[in-house]
């Protein structure tokens, strides 16, 4: 923004405002592309990402198993021809020559199937909470990313506004050193200011591109399709407490209830070991059928039923080592939900210290420091126009009031990105009362 102390200058020099080098003309946006809202980014990514497509159809694949696991076994059916006489291959030749039909049913022991579909019901469960886990990355993703465009924006039009000022204060320094009211290193050190301008607008015109083509990414957009934001976005920051975020998260963030879901299906998967102990159970059914004698003598058809079971012979070998493998991992996932927690717990202390450190520092840049730099500017040109100050000293004071508007959507972009790392932390969005 051009300040007031920036137009008097212009005024006293008598100049017109030039228009700056073809390196800070703004760029200008097609008429036809739309404001792109943190709203309507955050919409679009979360029905085009196809990083989050993939963990939905997962979650969907899972969802199905928990039927599939409780079903029985198919049974088996079978055919055969039993006991024919392999010299002539007659069926009547042989009394016990028949055709056989059969089928047989395996029954888990009482218990298995239901555990087995349990199982697959946490871990479907886990997969659908892992959907809104990664749901809540990718709105933080798209949050932080959208922010630091944002300040991309502002700090290149405040380079935009520097470049400006300077190229004018340098065309109206070399018409006081021509009439004899300043000198040649006025000029000079006005150029310098301009070239640094310029190549550090360069270097964030890169940065913003490859920010720019990430961003299309996760909106699953074309990567160099542009993007036009908003020009101002709401400043205010809620007011945050540790042991309240800390609390919320252990009852809002899907990773706990994910966690959770795991740590029931290692509990269940324990139980299943367990039952392995116990003997699965197949019925079996058949049918023989047995032509007549060559002589035309009836024969009878035999029918046969049997219960055949698995013995555990060898379970300490096996079962009981399954048992053994099941409870660790059960521990397994008890510890990693455990430390997952600590670490959450630990990262929502950090992010909050540095939050309110970045808030703080907002409202003293805002209320203090560039009131007062703009002040400072305004006594060093009064104190110029009577020749009590020098050029260079009226120079870095207003290029330290056009770094600290930079660094106030600096620290504004940091303190909304840490509050989207935060809202992710929690499970929950955190905004302003």
């Amino acid at each position: 923004m051009i300040t007031r102390t920036t137009i008097v200058i212009l005024g006293v020099f008598l100049l017109p405002c030039f228009i700056a080098s073809g390196v800070f003309a703004e760029t200008v946006t097609p008429s036809e592309s739309v404001i792109l809202t943190l709203k309507a980014a955050i919409n679009q990514a979360l029905v085009g990402n196809p990083g989050l497509g993939e963990i939905k159809a997962r979650a969907n694949a899972l969802a199905t198993l928990p039927e599939q696991a409780g079903a029985l076994p198919d049974p088996n059916v079978n055919v055969g021809l039993l006991n024919v006489p392999t010299q002539n291959f007659n069926l009547q030749q042989e009394d016990m020559t028949m055709l056989e039909l059969g089928v047989s049913q395996t029954f888990p022991f009482p218990g298995k199937r239901s555990l087995r579909e349990k199982i697959a019901e946490h871990e479907a469960m886990a997969s659908a909470e892992s959907v809104e886990e990664a749901q809540l990355r990718l709105v933080q993703a798209v949050k932080q990313r959208w922010w630091q465009l944002f300040y991309q924006d502002r700090a290149l039009n405040v380079l935009t506004e520097a470049g400006t000022f300077f190229q004018t204060l340098i065309d109206a320094a070399q018409v006081r050193y021509k009439v004899g009211k300043g000198t040649q290193s006025d000029v000079i050190l006005a150029q310098l200011e301009l070239s640094k301008l310029k190549s550090e607008q360069l270097d964030l015109l890169a940065i913003k591109a490859s920010e720019a083509a990430q961003f299309n990414a996760l909106l699953d957009q074309a990567i160099d399709k542009p993007l036009r934001l908003p020009g101002d976005a709401a400043v205010a920051l809620p007011s945050l407490e540790l042991s309240a975020l800390q609390d919320k998260s252990l009852h809002s963030r899907p990773l706990f209830a994910q966690h959770e879901k795991m740590l029931a299906a290692a509990k269940a998967k324990v139980e299943l070991a367990e039952k392995d102990f116990y003997p699965d159970f197949t019925v079996s059914g058949g049918y023989a059928f047995r032509q007549n004698t060559m002589m035309g003598q009836t024969r009878s058809d035999f029918a046969s039923v049997q219960l055949s079971m698995n013995v555990p012979l060898y379970a300490n070998h096996k079962q009981a080592k399954a048992v053994d493998q099941r409870q660790s991992e059960f521990l397994q996932e008890k510890y990693s939900a455990l430390d997952e927690h600590h670490k959450i717990q630990a990262e929502i202390a950090v992010n909050l210290a540095e939050y309110q450190q970045n808030k703080a520092k907002l409202t003293l840049l805002e209320h203090e420091i560039i009131p007062q730099t703009q002040q400072a500017v305004d006594v060093l040109f009064a104190s110029y126009q009577v020749n009590q100050v020098g050029f260079a000293e009226l120079l870095r004071a207003q290029l330290s009031f056009f770094q600290y508007q930079t660094q106030y959507w600096q620290t504004l972009t940091t303190s909304q990105q840490i509050l989207a790392k935060l809202s992710a932390e929690v499970g929950e969005e955190l905004s302003h009362d």
